[in-house]
């Protein structure tokens, strides 16, 4: 595929949320001509997710922007080494390194207060004895905890269909991370109740990844959508351009 053909940008929602999270940033991006794909993430396994996640962007004729909001974040870190994604963007999300899990990195620092605010529910698992257990976000914290600069009824309205996570993800380590050779970006939410907006800093930081902050919640995506928008136009155009992560940091 030629290389500086215009990409296609595939946003990944994390946990407590759904492809729905990205409905503001959407527009933003096609009205300038951005092909978009925004899949279902099973919210199951980060291994089995980010292979999920994979096999869409394997299924894109011609190159990729990987997206991650949250949890997302640690999906494209797996996700990302496909040969066609050509760079990653991360939205308040989690940068694992390899042999980390979300648990390990998240527990580095002060809880952003969303611990004591999550609710677990076992489901069946099919082929097994044993019960899973989905992470959910108490209904009535969410919208302070996860949305508090978005308008009150939408925030309700998210409160009330949550995608939930399954546990295991929050133990899995990450068996690689693509931002290691992939260019990459990322966007912190100063304001963040539901990851410690340190978290993001530090995984950043530490992937050297070219970096804004934004004065948002966790669901800056719907808050804020033109930041998101234009963070994710500036990995385009770095891409089009042939410029490397080392020039959009000088």
């Amino acid at each position: 595929m030629p290389q500086h053909a215009r990409p296609t940008v595939v946003l990944v929602h994390g946990a407590f949320a759904d492809a729905s999270s990205f409905a503001r940033v959407i527009p933003e991006l096609t009205a300038a001509g951005v092909d978009v794909v925004a899949p279902a993430v099973p919210n199951r396994s980060l291994v089995e997710d980010a292979a999920y996640i994979a096999s869409v962007v394997r299924a894109v004729d011609g190159p990729v922007i990987l997206v991650g909001h949250s949890y997302g974040g640690a999906v494209i870190t797996l996700a990302g080494t496909q040969d066609n994604v050509r760079a990653l963007v991360y939205v308040a999300g989690y940068a694992l390194e390899e042999g980390e899990s979300l648990g390990e990195l998240q527990g580095r620092f002060p809880d952003s207060g969303l611990a004591d605010a999550l609710v677990y529910t076992p489901f069946p698992v099919a082929g097994s004895t044993e019960s899973g257990t989905d992470v959910s976000v108490a209904v009535d914290r969410f919208p302070a905890l996860f949305a508090a600069d978005v308008e009150p009824g939408l925030a309700a309205v998210l409160a009330v269909s949550q995608r939930p996570l399954a546990a295991r993800a929050f133990t899995e380590a990450a068996p690689v991370a693509a931002w290691k050779t992939k260019p990459s970006w990322g966007l912190v939410a100063s304001r963040d109740r539901t990851i410690n907006p340190d978290v993001e800093r530090f995984g950043y930081e530490r992937a050297g990844m070219t970096t804004v902050e934004v004065d948002s919640s966790h669901l800056v995506m719907l808050a804020q959508p033109k930041a998101v928008a234009e963070l994710i136009q500036d990995a385009i155009r770095s891409t089009l351009d042939g410029s490397d992560q080392a020039d959009s940091n000088d």
